[in-house]
């Protein structure tokens, strides 16, 4: 359980939608790569219609601090089968990494407990959705105008301590210093537009489900799993 988890939610029945062209897109979609079950007409690169609008808000505070930068979407709208194959594609790629090689006992556990802090578990029960499945969730960072992605001290996705949003705060040399300011102004353009970041994910903001409704202390989550039935564009 998440201390989000007990928020109740009252869904607003807003669409997803797909992305606009002006907000760039990591393409190849990593997840589809690996073969994750998204279906004929999944579409990852998706919200909920005022997630969208919110995104291009902060799309445009980042132009106005630095006409340079633009937000380059990672992944947005993630069904749950999609939630439960990529959970277990990290605990596997997790086991491997630290030679676990039974999944059982003091070691496996361990790794499921490191990548739950990443990964939230595939849960099916309506009353708590994984973020992303409700598309309020995106996973984004920093790119150039033509889409090369900044460095910001560690890849999305990674699990441990350097995924942290203030990982490099306080640090010295140049490098550092450089990796936390661009953590910083992401964390500001997103927050500028209402938006709230996990706190284990530099990359990870939401606008109306659990984590959000958590973070704002408000008394209810206004988005829901999101079924992909009707696309508007």
């Amino acid at each position: 359980m998440r201390p989000w988890s007990p928020i109740p939610i009252e869904d607003c029945g807003e669409p997803l939608q797909l992305l606009p062209p002006n907000l760039l897109r990591m393409e190849p979609h990593p997840y589809v790569t690996l073969g994750a079950p998204y279906g004929a007409s999944g579409n990852p690169f998706q919200l909920r219609l005022g997630v969208v609008q919110r995104l291009l808000e902060a799309q445009q505070r980042l132009i106005e601090h630095d006409p340079s930068l633009r937000l380059s979407i990672f992944d947005a709208w993630r069904p749950i089968a999609v939630q439960a194959y990529m959970v277990d594609y990290n605990i596997s790629e997790l086991c491997h990494e630290r030679g676990v090689e039974v999944r059982s006992g003091d070691a496996f556990d361990e790794v499921v407990a490191d990548v739950g802090r990443f990964w939230a578990a595939p849960s099916r029960d309506p009353a708590t959705p994984p973020p992303h499945s409700t598309g309020a969730a995106v996973d984004l960072t920093l790119s150039s105008s033509d889409g090369t992605p900044l460095a910001m001290g560690g890849e999305i996705d990674a699990i441990g301590a350097v995924s942290e949003p203030q990982h490099y705060a306080g640090r010295e040399d140049s490098e550092a210093r450089r990796w936390h300011q661009r953590r910083q102004l992401l964390a500001e353009v997103m927050g500028s537009a209402g938006f709230v970041q996990h706190p284990n994910e530099w990359w990870h903001f939401s606008f109306g489900d659990q984590l959000w409704a958590w973070r704002k202390a408000a008394a209810v989550a206004v988005y829901a799993e999101a079924i992909n039935s009707e696309l508007t564009s």
